[in-house]
């Protein structure tokens, strides 16, 4: 992919950024100018940027504080460069494969209503160092000048024998040196020379092991699953045997995958979503999260605590030269949670997460409630075996009643209910099926109840007498199910995924 590295000097922007949020934080515009680097970023921001959602009037369960909060685990800055091997050790070279300062994607972060990120720079020879002795300090001088935004530390792990995945750090005093240590022991390029014994499924697992025995755990999500997957169900890189041999190695540590992958932009510049070449997403989303019955559902049905997110893999702005979308401008993972690092962790961890593109809703509540007892998104219900089995479903989202980054207001066309049944552990570690699951229930428009600023669904599961879970996704389309995507713009294609709730039977 051919990246821009012209130099212009900024525009309107910042004056539109300053209309848009009044209240911009203590940074001046010297000093955010200075660290923003503008020289090849500014100048693709939208001349008027869109208000940042209002997550105090969404849906969420305001328990301890919390709400939904959106965010994006999976962006790249400048720290993503290329090395030149013909020196010992490696000279690094910023802005070779993304270009954007530190500062730049947490500004354009805030200014798509996001109130977490996290840089996820790809690693390489010695790259441990540059992370600790560059990278690091940028990263504090942007929490310093954009405060309202929480921003991890981590990387996207070079894991051994599998795609990339983030490595996101919990929020400490040591979070540098933890990151330092992690991916100079564990990460497959950081070695120089080349070391192949770093490169194999047994030192996947050793890192997870690793990692799962830190008193402060990461955490460790694999991005684009299927970009490398040749046809339906025709792995790559990734394989459904390692997902749950990392999951087993490490289950507080190694939570799920990206639903939704970045490079969304892709279509807008004669690419592909996703970046995926060889066989497509589906309506945005990755094909083991789309197809129903597929391996998310075979992970699910074996009662794993499975998560997806979306995020935008963010490099290079497609009007830029590149395929990708700012963070926050079209996919979001919201997480319930208060505005603190460990909380946002915790929510990533348990799985109170839904996902959205094109800011079809902003908020999403799935309540699944038996006798008393209620459970939500990452939670269990439980369900005494008796004459009444039935299982109240209750589904609140709420609409976007403003225009997204396209200037579209999208509307939700339809939301499915979606059940599995939950057998245990497959005998075949590689089964991506499972044949229990099924659309239960659409609805549409006019099944919608509006209460306040919220749309509201009811549906009764009859006689549930099986461990089970279920999950909901919605879409402005009136495509059934997600189709392989073509040429179509992203911001026609919408989709909204939750993650599971689950009904234990007993």
């Amino acid at each position: 992919m051919a990246h821009s590295h012209d130099h212009e000097h900024p525009h309107d922007s910042w004056e539109a950024m300053d209309a848009a949020d009044p209240q911009a934080g203590s940074a001046s515009r010297r000093q955010l100018l200075k660290y923003a680097g503008v020289g090849a970023t500014l100048a693709a921001a939208p001349a008027v940027m869109p208000a940042p959602a209002s997550a105090a009037g969404n849906s969420a369960r305001r328990r301890g504080g919390r709400r939904w909060r959106a965010g994006d685990h999976h962006i790249h800055s400048e720290y993503s460069g290329r090395f030149d091997t013909s020196t010992n050790p490696p000279t690094f070279q910023k802005g070779a494969d993304a270009v954007y300062p530190i500062v730049t994607n947490a500004i354009m972060a805030k200014s798509f209503g996001l109130s977490w990120v996290m840089c996820t720079d790809h690693g390489g020879p010695t790259h441990s160092k540059v992370n600790l002795e560059l990278a690091y300090p940028d990263l504090l001088k942007s929490r310093d000048l954009v405060p309202e935004v929480l921003q991890f530390w981590g990387m996207e792990f070079d894991a051994p024998q599998m795609d990339h995945h983030t490595l996101m750090i919990p929020k400490r005093n040591d979070e540098a040196q933890l990151l330092y240590e992690l991916e100079s022991r564990y990460a497959k390029y950081d070695a120089f020379p080349t070391d192949p014994s770093r490169d194999t499924e047994a030192k996947m697992v050793e890192f997870l092991r690793y990692a799962q025995r830190m008193p402060n755990k990461p955490l460790v999500i694999a991005h684009h699953p299927s970009r490398s997957a040749t046809g339906l169900g025709v792995w790559g890189q990734d394989t459904p045997g390692e997902f749950r041999n990392n999951q087993d190695a490490a289950p507080d540590v190694y939570i799920g995958f990206e639903g939704a992958p970045g490079h969304q932009a892709g279509t807008l510049v004669d690419g592909n979503r996703g970046a995926y070449g060889n066989y497509p997403t589906h309506g945005g989303f990755d094909q083991m999260t789309a197809i129903v019955g597929g391996l998310w559902d075979s992970l699910l049905g074996e009662g794993r605590k499975w998560w997806i997110t979306a995020t935008s893999d963010s490099h290079v702005h497609w009007t830029r030269g590149g395929a990708d979308f700012w963070p926050g401008e079209y996919s979001k993972t919201y997480v319930s949670a208060r505005q603190d690092y460990a909380d946002i962790m915790d929510g990533l961890r348990r799985g109170r997460i839904f996902v959205t593109t094109g800011d079809l809703i902003t908020g999403l509540d799935v309540t699944a409630s038996h006798a008393g007892r209620a459970a939500g998104v990452g939670e269990t219900v439980r369900v005494k075996r008796g004459r009444n089995n039935d299982v109240e479903i209750e589904i609140r989202f709420t609409p976007n009643t403003r225009t997204n980054a396209n200037g579209d207001r999208p509307v939700v066309r339809r939301v499915d209910i979606i059940t599995g049944e939950v057998t245990g552990p497959v005998r075949d570690r590689e089964a991506a099926e499972n044949p229990t699951t099924k659309v239960v229930a659409r609805y549409g428009r006019s099944d919608f109840r509006r209460r306040g600023g919220e749309y509201v669904i009811r549906h009764t599961l009859r006689d549930v007498n099986q461990q089970s879970y279920l999950r909901i996704r919605g879409t402005n389309t009136d495509e059934m199910e997600p189709a392989a995507d073509g040429q179509e713009s992203p911001w026609d294609d919408l989709w909204f995924y939750s993650n599971p709730v689950f009904i234990d039977v007993g």
